[in-house]
């Protein structure tokens, strides 16, 4: 008969698995901004996980863990059970070797991960569980990426700490502090260099539209917002990182980042599926289900954005991470699928037209356009959603930066195209609305009104 120790690290062994098992999913979903190692302050209380994640860090040569605990208690769930602090600890590792000890552990269950010799195990809990605090720091083994565990091999214990991380590389002569991690502390140079060019795209769309202002339709006004509000979005962004690659701390700018990043997807996903109905330059209003869909893109959004919030200040160590996590991808999948629908609805009008207008040649070369923009959107959507972020996977750690700045040139060349295709210009074909379209679209309103009161 195996021993209660066999037991308990079986079941520890199984639910290390799985806790780990979640942690790569989440990696491969991951669609937020890419995380930063800034200081955190994290708090448990009565803790039964037998793995916590803290966040990864790529590190060189020198770099530096600082780990605080205080408050700490652990106390067993189950009556009868003795504590065995030296089965509970902190530990840094690798992804692949982490997999490899996990292989290891079915091969000998009775072993807790903490006595395997391929971790580096930063201090147990032994060492200070009747203190209750605990302050050290500790220099990486080797340049890699490493993430920061806490892991409780003893079952039925629960554990109540508050913990204090930071991680940073020391950089130049004078050894100054870089808590963004290699890969990453390129992005703020990089936020700021797509931000002239959006400052640019600004300017010239402003000049654009007062230089044509007699044929600037509402649909130019609001796509010229959605510049301005990407441009500051990204000035939050690179002010964000630029204060945590030095000091640690955001400063209040991930605030601002999260105040422009709400508007501006919600004002993206707006413009989307306004040009994809040709609102304001094909017809004057909104139909019914067009107006469906902006009522359910735009309370998504607001939700995609609040799961964002609280999966970028909680991190992966809380324990409702994942929920949340999986809650944004769903929301952001629906926004993507939704916001197709209008395109779609008006290449499938056009196309009926052509056949029983007398205008079949101005009505193809309407439908040309749409069928572009539709392609350009699902190109768009699927590079920026899927492509990109499995391309993150296999990206060694020093270039992570890469993954960041492909969306980017992704994005500002979406911008572009649906800029120039769209953009304000005389009797351009695009825009012509005609008088008997405008009265049949009129029509077919008012008489889904009438309708509706019936």
């Amino acid at each position: 008969m195996a021993s209660a120790c066999q037991i308990s690290n079986r079941s520890f062994g199984s639910r290390l698995r799985a806790a780990f098992g979640a942690l790569l999913l989440i990696a491969v979903l991951e669609l937020a901004r890419p995380c930063s190692a800034e200081i955190k302050h994290t708090s448990f209380k009565s803790d039964t996980r037998s793995l916590i994640v803290f966040d990864k860090f790529g590190f060189e040569i020198g770099g530096i863990v600082e780990l605080t605990v205080s408050a700490l208690q652990v106390e067993p769930t189950e009556d009868g059970v003795q504590i065995n602090p030296s089965m509970m600890g902190f530990f840094i590792s690798m992804d692949e070797v982490l997999l490899r000890v996990l292989m290891e552990l079915d091969e000998d269950p009775s072993q807790c991960i903490l006595q395997n010799p391929s971790l580096k195990v930063l201090v147990l809990l032994r060492e200070f569980l009747e203190a209750g605090s605990y302050n050290n720091s500790y220099p990486v083994p080797e340049t890699n990426e490493y993430a920061l565990y806490f892991v409780n091999c003893q079952s039925s214990t629960q554990v109540s700490m508050t913990v204090r991380t930071a991680m940073y590389n020391l950089e130049g002569k004078n050894k100054a502090k870089d808590f963004l991690p290699v890969g990453q502390t390129q992005l703020p140079r990089l936020y700021f260099t797509f931000l002239l060019a959006y400052i640019a795209l600004g300017a010239l769309w402003i000049y654009v539209c007062v230089k044509r202002k007699e044929v600037v339709h509402r649909i130019h006004i609001l796509m010229g917002v959605l510049v301005f509000l990407k441009a500051l979005n990204l000035l939050a962004e690179a002010e964000d990182k630029l204060y945590i690659k030095r000091t640690g701390s955001a400063h209040g700018w991930d605030i601002a980042f999260y105040i422009f990043g709400f508007f501006k997807g919600i004002m993206l996903f707006t413009v989307i599926v306004l040009i994809g109905t040709g609102w304001s330059f094909l017809k004057p209003f909104l139909q019914g289900k067009e107006k469906k869909i902006l009522m359910i893109v735009i309370p998504l959004q607001v939700l995609a954005n609040i799961a964002n919030v609280v999966t970028e200040e909680k991190g992966p160590s809380t324990k409702d991470f994942f929920t949340w996590k999986q809650l944004f991808l769903l929301v952001d999948i629906i926004c993507c699928c939704a916001v197709l629908f209008p395109t779609v609805w008006s290449i499938k009008h056009l196309r009926e037209a052509a056949h029983t207008d007398g205008k079949a040649a101005k009505i193809l070369v309407k439908l040309t356009l749409f069928r572009q923009y539709y392609i350009v959107v699902v190109s768009y959507i699927y590079f920026t959603r899927i492509i990109v972020f499995a391309f993150s996977t296999v990206t060694a750690y020093r270039y992570k930066w890469v993954t960041e700045f492909s969306s980017e040139l992704a994005t500002i060349a979406f911008y572009i195209f649906t800029g120039y295709k769209f953009r304000p210009v005389p009797h351009n074909p695009y825009f012509v609305l005609e008088n008997d379209e405008e009265d049949e679209a009129a029509a077919q309103e008012a008489s889904k009104d009438d309708e509706f009161e019936l």
